[in-house]
């Protein structure tokens, strides 16, 4: 197989993936009730034991709310669950993301190498809460709150490999208009260009802007990743409309690469990057 994809007429089984996302999300919380209810506890007990409130534990228990691995962790061990809870951790985690982006948000944790190339929005990995919030906020039809918080709370969870130890080389490249969108307000986009700032001095991190002037631009034909493996495989992951393709045939991913160095090569350097950013900010 050379592709995996979610075809816009494959919509029945997008939602029939999302269905049983919610489904192990759902059987997850009747365990953790059951196992509370067996140790004698109230939402208000465990909640003090795990650092949550009593309606933040009715929310886990009810699958309206996915609990993160180490709250997973803490309520079997304060449960005395001997794992039976720890063994949800990872389709618990796999179920917090849409299902055309649960086989890119594995490959993220297998990295050694990300290739970014972003028009519309900045990329996840390197969104604030603020930010993303403000982006699901304008999805249409709009999402439950619930599942915001869900989306939220899985994408700031994905950007721990900024503190993964072997550090994978990150670079990103966006357009000039990504940092222009004023989306969710002025101080959503300071609080953005600040943090981009400081991802940016990071050294495994390069951060560069393709200026909306330059007059060549191999990436012209839309934003795309590409992801080296451990093992040094390559993978291409393009996504539009709540669709994706995660690519694997080597010419694919290979001529990609190779579009990619093009477009850093067009784009301003990581320097001046950095300094068009703070140029912003100070317009703002």
């Amino acid at each position: 197989m050379t592709a995996e994809q979610v075809e816009p007429e494959a919509a029945d089984g997008a939602r029939a993936a999302d269905k049983a996302g919610q489904d192990v999300v759902v059987a997850f919380g009747q365990t953790l009730k059951t196992l509370r209810v067996r140790a004698g506890l109230q939402r208000e007990d465990l909640g003090r034991r795990l650092g949550y409130s009593a309606s933040t534990i009715a929310s886990f228990e009810q699958g309206r709310r996915i609990p993160p691995p180490r709250a997973i962790d803490q309520a079997d061990k304060e449960l005395g669950a001997d794992n039976l809870l720890v063994v949800w951790k990872e389709p618990m985690e796999k179920a917090q993301y849409p299902p055309f982006f649960q086989g890119m948000a594995q490959l993220e944790k297998q990295a050694i190498e990300l290739l970014v190339y972003d028009t519309h929005v900045v990329n996840g990995l390197l969104q604030t809460e603020e930010y993303t919030r403000a982006l699901l906020a304008m999805r249409r039809p709009s999402l439950d709150q619930e599942t915001v918080e869900q989306r939220v709370a899985a994408r700031v969870a994905r950007q721990d490999i900024f503190e993964r130890r072997p550090t994978p080389l990150l670079s990103f490249v966006m357009d000039e208009a990504v940092l222009r969108h004023r989306y969710g307000g002025r101080e959503v986009l300071k609080g953005q260009l600040e943090h981009l700032l400081l991802l940016g001095g990071r050294r495994n991190v390069e951060l560069q802007v393709m200026p909306t002037d330059c007059e060549d631009n191999a990436g012209v034909n839309g934003p795309f990743t590409v992801i080296t493996r451990k093992d040094g495989k390559k993978y291409l992951y393009v996504e539009a409309l709540h669709t994706s393709t995660l690519a694997t045939e080597p010419e694919q991913t290979v001529l990609a690469a190779a579009r990619y160095g093009i477009i850093r090569s067009q784009a301003l350097s990581p320097r001046e990057s950095l300094a068009f950013i703070e140029k912003l900010l100070g317009e703002l």
